[in-house]
């Protein structure tokens, strides 16, 4: 055969694309590498066009101490690493808290946290997470059962911030392929097996339906997503218009009431967290109840947000108050 096998080719053509912006000589590019296939395919293509590149690669392996062997795991997938050619390569341990938001949250925030530190304290201009195709169905499907909105249904978006996510148009087996066709070895976490974390049963439950519905699932979910990001993204420009015309507050409740409801519920979020609620608090629950005050007024009384703040509705105009300390808060 000449040429790299088609599943290599094309998880090379993703990292090139992905990267194509940096062209300054010495930048460098980080990959979040696990050992698992999908981010070993990663790296071996990053590997690969760092020959033809200005940037330069290197790799951060989180060990999140999840599992007993984990840092032979770490060390073994460094070696996989340096071996492909990526420097520096770097194993950061992580401490995972589970709070309320459970284990997978929590491990999720403290990976982010240590990459974020990596690449500050390399100077990386991007750090590349091996999020597969599957990965973005498995995703659409939990925002579905959650209810979550267009935001949550428009997946995982391949760049914010630092974080580049090239592979979202392949596959799981197409990185395997890909690892297999150049030699490169990869570790298969047994908690990808474990159905008390939600991420695993949706990965059956997407397995399911391209059993009993056919082939084609995975990709016409990770459709969606693209087609739902671009409509939130939009929604999301005007929300952040109309929180700047309107300001810190008070608002006239018919300013509000005038704009449209997919935008005013994506606002009310915009303004409660400018007035000092955690953004990560913030439900429909309570940007609903704030609606309320506007499209359903009948002289109710305030709506009780996350940090101990409440939204009131006097004279014809919405204000946020920090609530009593002898109120109960939202």
């Amino acid at each position: 055969m000449s040429g790299p096998h088609p599943a290599t080719a094309k998880v090379r053509r993703a990292v090139r694309a992905a990267l194509a912006d940096l062209s300054l000589p010495g930048t460098v590019v980080l990959v979040a590498c696990s050992g698992g296939g999908d981010s070993m395919a990663l790296a071996e293509a990053v590997a690969h066009e760092q020959r033809h590149a200005a940037w330069r690669a290197g790799a951060v392996v989180v060990d999140h101490g999840l599992q007993a062997g984990s840092g032979e795991v770490a060390a073994r997938t460094v070696d996989r690493l340096t071996d492909l050619g990526l420097a520096p390569v770097e194993v950061v341990r992580v401490e995972v808290a589970p709070d309320g938001a459970g284990l997978e949250a929590a491990a999720r925030a403290a990976r982010h946290a240590a990459l974020e530190e990596a690449a500050t304290r390399l100077g990386a201009a991007a750090v590349l997470l091996g999020h597969t195709l599957d990965d973005q169905a498995e995703q659409v499907l939990l925002g579905l059962v959650r209810g979550s909105g267009a935001r949550s249904l428009a997946g995982m978006p391949f760049a914010r911030g630092l974080l580049r996510r090239p592979l979202l148009g392949v596959t799981r087996a197409e990185c395997r392929e890909s690892c297999t066709a150049e030699g490169v070895g990869w570790w298969d976490d047994p908690m990808n097996e474990d159905t008390r974390h939600a991420r695993v049963r949706a990965r059956r439950a997407v397995a399911d339906l391209e059993a009993d519905l056919g082939p084609g699932v995975v990709a016409a979910l990770g459709r969606t997503a693209d087609q739902l990001r671009e409509d939130a993204d939009h929604l999301d420009a005007l929300a952040d218009a109309a929180a700047r015309d309107l300001g810190p507050g008070p608002w006239a409740a018919e300013d509000l009431a005038a704009l449209p409801r997919a935008v005013r519920t994506r606002t009310w979020r915009r303004l409660l967290v400018a007035a000092g609620a955690p953004a990560g608090q913030v439900s429909t629950r309570h940007t609903d109840a704030c609606d309320a005050l506007v499209t359903h007024w009948h002289g109710q009384g305030p709506a009780h947000v996350p940090g101990r703040l409440r939204v009131v509705r006097r004279e014809g105009n919405v204000v946020v108050q920090t609530a009593p300390d002898d109120e109960d808060g939202a």
